[in-house]
């Protein structure tokens, strides 16, 4: 989509962020408008046209799950990216699940941010999420073992790895193998990206 139609609104409590990313994007050839609070930017949502949401996760009057959750209940849900310097896995399940189609970890290069919101502004033109189809998704989790796929299921659902080995009765370094296996066979670059898959296909590991 071309940069020309849509605007990337940048949601951040910290006004040296938002300096920094304004900078950022208007030289990447961006149009960019900056939101001090989630709050701010929920309210004014409603009416704003079509554009790329990069919000922070942590903000003192309503974090960015929070903020996705509360779009989606308006009918102003955009393309967005949750950002964060306190990326664990349950956040990043959450985010997923709110509708974030991205979630990226400070520190981060200015590219990762760049491609990011390319690949959000391409959403906006379609109907329907980017990514495979769910018989391609179902194809590759049928390449999984069993205990790959039971690995897949707590790992989408936010469990950490020794929390996954008690559980299965294994020992962590398994988990770790299991793991690096199941991103492998499902060609997964990231976490959101496995959690996208997953959620594409509803809930086939079980």
């Amino acid at each position: 989509m071309s940069t020309d139609n849509y605007i990337v609104h940048v949601v951040d409590d910290e006004e040296a962020v938002r300096k920094s990313l304004a900078f950022l994007l208007t030289m990447s050839g961006l149009a960019v408008k900056m939101h001090e609070s989630a709050a701010a930017f929920l309210a004014a949502a409603p009416g704003i046209p079509p554009g790329v949401l990069v919000t922070d996760l942590r903000m003192p009057d309503m974090n960015g799950v929070e903020l996705l959750s509360a779009l989606r209940d308006a009918g102003a849900m955009m393309p967005a990216i949750v950002v964060t310097g306190h990326a664990d896995v349950p956040m990043a399940v959450a985010a997923m699940k709110a509708g974030a189609l991205d979630f990226i970890e400070k520190p981060y290069s200015d590219e990762v941010l760049i491609a990011a919101i390319q690949r959000a502004a391409a959403e906006i033109e379609t109907a329907s999420p980017a990514g495979e189809d769910t018989a391609a998704i179902l194809g590759k989790i049928a390449q999984l073992s069993d205990r790959e796929r039971q690995v897949l299921s707590a790992v989408v659902t936010g469990l950490p790895n020794k929390t996954i080995a008690y559980n299965l009765d294994i020992s962590p370094r398994t988990v770790e193998v299991h793991r690096a296996n199941v991103m492998a066979k499902m060609q997964a670059r990231s976490l959101p990206e496995l959690v996208r898959m997953v959620m594409a296909v509803e809930a086939p590991a079980k």
